[in-house]
């Protein structure tokens, strides 16, 4: 199939769907300018003391970092925090939201991502299912009470060339111990699911209906892997295609 054809045949499938999923990992956010961390060349590129410090990703994204030395977890996780809540998503999102919109049983995005970039780009709240939760909300490292608040009130001033928080801590409003970002690390016992759980439930629900209604599915992946087709849990078949070469963006690695 030509590459002309290919678009014809996707938007065919799009222009006909009563319902639209959106299945994004981290490579759609690199057109917004947001780096690279599948490999450790992206993410030493982004990182440059980690990289002196041979420092992997899985080493740094982790709970024993944030016990061990929570100045530098928190400075890495300190600027990717400020980072995401000055990147503009970029007009791929437009798009996405725009055939969301069109679909009239609505759409749902399933995303691996935690930098809140559907929200930025005016997608629903209550149709995003966030899976590995979200770096905006906090929780304890001990989940002492199960509580998760928003991170809106902290803000962190990072020594990006020493990857180091220098301001305070956050801490916990419930036992005044450390707080992380609510988002699921590598060797991670103690993310609380609570938010993704409740997403998840509201995802099966919009399923049922939309199985109770026999509405035709398309679902766009894009920036986890090259040339991955979704597939549904749904009576009818669904339809998939892989949205970064229809909207000119996105790396396919992307981040983990």
């Amino acid at each position: 199939m030509t590459h002309n054809s290919t678009l014809l045949r996707a938007a065919e499938i799009i222009g006909g769907a009563d319902a639209i999923i959106i299945a994004a990992g981290a490579g759609i956010g690199v057109d917004s300018g947001l780096p690279d961390f599948r490999s450790n060349n992206g993410f030493w590129k982004a990182y440059p003391a980690l990289a002196s410090a041979q420092l992997d990703f899985t080493e740094v994204a982790s709970p024993s970092t944030f016990e061990n030395d929570p100045e530098l977890a928190w400075g890495f996780y300190g600027h990717r925090l400020k980072m995401y809540r000055d990147t503009v998503p970029h007009q791929g999102f437009v798009i996405l939201k725009e055939w969301a919109q069109a679909a009239p049983m609505g759409a749902w995005v399933y995303t691996s991502d935690v930098d809140g970039a559907f929200q930025k780009a005016g997608f629903l709240e209550e149709a995003i299912h966030e899976c590995h939760g979200s770096i905006h909300w906090m929780q304890c490292m001990d989940d002492c009470q199960s509580l998760l608040w928003p991170a809106e009130s902290f803000h962190p001033d990072v020594d990006v060339g020493k990857c180091r928080l220098l301001s305070g801590l956050p801490t916990c409003p419930g036992c005044g111990g450390l707080a992380r970002p609510n988002i699921v690390m590598f060797g991670d016992w103690n993310w609380n699911h609570i938010r993704a759980e409740k997403q998840r439930r509201n995802e099966a629900q919009w399923l049922e209906t939309l199985e109770r209604g026999r509405g035709k599915v398309a679902i766009v992946e894009m920036g986890a892997h090259e040339s991955e087709i979704w597939r549904a849990n749904c009576a009818h078949q669904p339809t998939g295609i892989c949205g970064s070469e229809l909207l000119g963006c996105g790396n396919p690695n992307g981040r983990t």
